[in-house]
């Protein structure tokens, strides 16, 4: 399920991009972004109201909101700002090669400070992704040092904010969604102001906005729910396939030719993610009692409680506030929400 999550995340963020270069006119960049962010918050708001978001964040442990805060904050503002003077120093074709040092930061940091395991295979298949995405965007032209080390700087924040997000377990993925997209969107649209005016109409502002529902809201929030169960890491390998399906929508939408490296990416990356899932390990393991909330069903062996009222919900993945007591054991697992622990020398 965390993988079909990751996909149709790729499926609509790709397609984000052949779509925005419809709205373009009237609206910059930046203006585009902050409407594409608000659109996501103002779409998941029933949601978020109706699952008590705004309350649950309140009460959530000082380490989620603490991760709130940096997701946004590094996420929401800091990327978004680092990109925008990076773009102003390069080209945007340029560019591009540089935001591959997302997954490359995303990689590094799961390995180093995150606890988010990778094995032989995991490594290989990260390689690969890696490859390919450079492969695709292969052709911009060398950025300047400046602009590259800016758009480095961006790709860190989000190297953080793809952890971050992964870890909180107190509020769903669409209330998580909610607040970040609240403040990045005012953040990016106000910025967009103060450097130029607005030119758009009422038709391309709500088609910015509806775009960023489906494009940015879901896609987010299918993310963190990805990454709950798969790791930041691994999400984000297989989150690394939207740009391929961006090259598909341009090609559908745009009428754009797809070139013989596109395919061969393509291919390479379709390889990389075998061995990628297909990694996982066992060894023995505890679990302190804990209370969260995330998607999850009752056949993994980690969830034991019943719903006595709704007997499907036992049998099908669902989301809701629970408790875990604590226990110890071994089997086959990933660095999912659950299993975020220091690794000895025989793993």
């Amino acid at each position: 399920m965390s993988i079909i999550l990751a996909f149709i995340s790729a499926i609509l963020f790709g397609l984000a991009t052949p779509i925005s270069k419809t709205l373009l006119g009237g609206i910059t960049p930046f203006q585009l972004a902050g409407l594409l962010y608000l659109g996501a918050s103002l779409g998941l708001l029933p949601k978020v109201v109706s699952n008590k978001g705004h309350e649950k964040v309140l009460g959530m442990r000082s380490s989620n909101k603490l991760r709130l805060v940096g997701a946004i904050l590094l996420g929401g503002i800091g990327g978004p700002l680092a990109l925008l003077f990076g773009l102003r120093l390069a080209a945007a074709s340029s560019v591009s090669m540089w935001l591959n040092l997302e997954m490359v930061f995303t990689v590094l940091l799961g390995h180093f400070l995150f606890e988010d395991y990778l094995g032989y295979l995991g490594w290989l298949g990260a390689a690969g992704a890696i490859s390919a995405a450079v492969l695709l965007s292969w052709g911009g032209g060398v950025a300047g040092v400046t602009a590259g080390l800016l758009v480095a700087l961006a790709c860190l924040f989000w190297g953080f904010d793809n952890h971050f997000t992964a870890l909180i377990d107190e509020i769903s993925p669409a209330s998580n969604t909610f607040f970040k997209g609240l403040v990045a969107g005012t953040f990016n649209l106000t910025v967009g102001l103060i450097l130029t005016g607005y030119g758009a109409g009422w038709a391309r502002t709500l088609g910015a906005l509806g775009l960023g529902f489906f494009s940015y809201g879901l896609s987010i929030a299918f993310y963190i729910g990805a990454a709950h169960g798969l790791g930041a890491t691994r999400a984000q390998i297989v989150f690394a396939s939207a740009p391929f399906f961006g090259v598909a929508g341009s090609i559908l939408i745009l009428g754009e030719r797809l070139s013989p490296v596109q395919i061969i990416a393509a291919l390479i990356l379709v390889a990389s993610l075998v061995p990628l899932l297909i990694d996982k390990h066992l060894h023995a393991h505890s679990h302190g009692s804990i209370e969260h909330e995330h998607l999850h069903r009752h056949s993994e062996g980690h969830h034991e409680h019943s719903h006595e009222n709704a007997i499907l919900l036992n049998f099908l993945f669902h989301s809701h506030g629970h408790q875990h007591e604590e226990v110890s054991h071994s089997h086959p697992h990933l660095p999912d929400i659950h299993h975020r622990h220091e690794h000895g020398d025989e793993d």
